[in-house]
């Protein structure tokens, strides 16, 4: 058994570890794993409001709208789903979070606590291959506005160039050229990132409502969309598409919900964290999707037909100044989404995998490199494989180890925790070979029960497994409360309550 390392407890309820305190293991420790010291836990509530800014104002946040108004919902129930969504997954974003605040504690490390110190790697690998194909849908996007505007500026030729694997040799150097600017920053650290989104977040807000200026005032109005009525009514057929929708928008942000404490351990305090994200979040994503359909109306009025991509309707400028602080405005928004919600998760996740070999700015580059391995492309090209499959099975699998950590921190933990043996093997969260077996249960079996059924696209039409189908339209919800059961129901009898 490891010697005790004492911890400090501040007033306001933050712990650290004591001075001197010696995590020399390098099979569970790194300087990126460790516990922040409070004395750099300085993000304020407008640091985490500008993060959620920034990471909300990105392409698929503007496109999600269309995505739902082609399956037949009008802008109205469009804008509803994704604001219900964002009000219910910000519930575990601030529970999770505040572990993260009070510990200075990135996910890995926090879900140590419940799968133990080597179980871990199974929930953080999880969430590391959702971020990796993340990161490669959100670079393939910034590559094709590069390709898209600066068409616009550089002539025909750019866009019609020799094709390479289906698209112009042009287009994968624009993906090339974002990739790039995106390791460039991260190699930088999580104090270059904080700075970013700080101006970044205003920026986008700017360039969105320009956005709107410029095609209402060329439209004269605000658009015929707005008076289209829904194709599905209030009816059976509505509720049908709202529910595997909800839960798509859901899985949108569930990734966040778990890996939360990546940002949150640099936080100033609880109430910094919880405003921050609370303020952030929902409103918006709540407000961007109102954005799009606004724009989207007045570009029917204008072209004739609705244009839901925000890169293809500023390509359609005829000023070269507009076509160039449309491009820095697409960038901005895309880096500051892709960095901080795609690549922060995996380095930590890798670096918990081989603390020995990988640290974060390794992890971030190891993430970048799989990033364009999954082949991006393919994944958002239909609407109904993008929300009903990648968006619902991600979820579904996302909202189960939600479940379990909220579960062992909140019901079972009380928020209580040993900080030092996060990090020792033989402590108490060791467990049996420093596994445990309770928490990988809850998550296989929530994870069959979340998404065993999952039909449509690459599945088959009556489901994986053909009785859990009527389950998979409500993936997370499922996953998210059938783990949190099991995971209690293990341990009842059992003295966990106390760290």
């Amino acid at each position: 058994m490891s010697t005790p390392i004492a911890q400090t407890t501040q007033p306001d309820g933050r712990v650290e570890l004591a001075d001197g305190a010696d995590l020399s293991d390098t099979r569970f420790a790194n300087e990126d794993l460790r516990p922040v010291p409070v004395a750099r836990r300085r993000w304020t509530t407008y640091n985490f409001l500008a993060l959620w800014v920034g990471m909300a104002h990105n392409i698929p946040s503007w496109t999600l709208a269309s995505g739902l108004v082609a399956l037949g919902m009008d802008w109205k129930q469009a804008v509803l789903t994704i604001a219900l969504a964002n009000l219910i997954v910000l519930c575990p974003m601030i529970l999770t979070g505040h572990a993260g605040t009070k510990y200075g504690i990135p996910f890995p490390v926090f879900a140590r606590a419940s799968f133990g110190l080597r179980g871990a790697n199974l929930p953080a690998m999880i969430r590391a291959a959702v971020a990796c194909a993340w990161f490669g849908i959100q670079t393939w996007i910034g590559g094709e506005g590069i390709f898209l505007l600066a068409g616009k500026l550089l002539g025909h030729g750019w866009q019609t160039a020799a094709e390479i694997g289906g698209h112009p040799w042009t287009q994968w150097l624009s993906f090339l050229i974002f990739w790039v600017i995106q390791m460039a920053i991260i190699a930088r650290g999580m104090e270059t990132l904080r700075r970013f989104e700080n101006w970044a977040a205003p920026v986008v807000i700017v360039g969105a409502l320009a956005l709107l200026a410029w095609i209402t005032a060329k439209a004269g109005g605000l658009g015929p969309l707005l008076d289209q009525p829904s194709k599905l009514g209030w009816g059976s057929e509505f509720w049908q598409v709202f529910f595997p929708a909800l839960m798509g928008m859901i899985g949108f942000w569930s990734t966040l919900a778990l890996n939360i404490p990546d940002f949150t351990r640099f936080g100033g305090s609880q109430r910094a964290q919880i405003r921050g994200q609370a303020l952030g979040l929902p409103t918006t994503m709540t407000l961007f999707a109102l954005l799009s359909v606004l724009v989207t109306s007045g570009s029917q009025a204008v072209y004739g037909e609705a244009i839901w991509d925000p890169i293809a309707l500023a390509a359609k400028m005829d000023s070269t100044a507009g076509i160039l602080f449309a491009l820095f405005i697409v960038l901005v928004a895309t880096l500051s989404v892709n960095i901080a919600a795609n690549v922060v998760s995996p380095a930590y996740d890798l670096a918990n995998l081989l603390p020995r070999l990988v640290n974060f700015r390794t992890g971030a580059l190891v993430t970048g490199v799989i990033g364009i391995l999954i082949f991006p492309w393919k994944l958002i090209e239909d609407p109904q494989i993008y929300i009903f499959t990648w968006l619902g099975v991600v979820g579904g699998l996302l909202g189960t180890v939600a479940g379990i950590l909220i579960a062992d921190y909140w019901l079972l933990r009380r928020t209580t925790l040993d900080l030092a043996e996060l990090y020792l093997p033989g402590g108490r969260y060791w467990y049996v070979g420093g596994w445990n077996w309770r928490a990988v249960t809850a998550l296989l079996v929530g994870g069959i029960l979340a998404v065993g059924g999952s039909y449509g696209g690459p599945f088959p039409t009556d489901g994986l497994i053909p009785f859990l189908q009527p389950l998979a339209d409500y993936g997370w919800a499922v996953g998210f409360a059938s783990a949190m059961l099991l995971y209690v129901l293990l341990n009842a009898g059992t003295r966990r309550t106390a760290r």
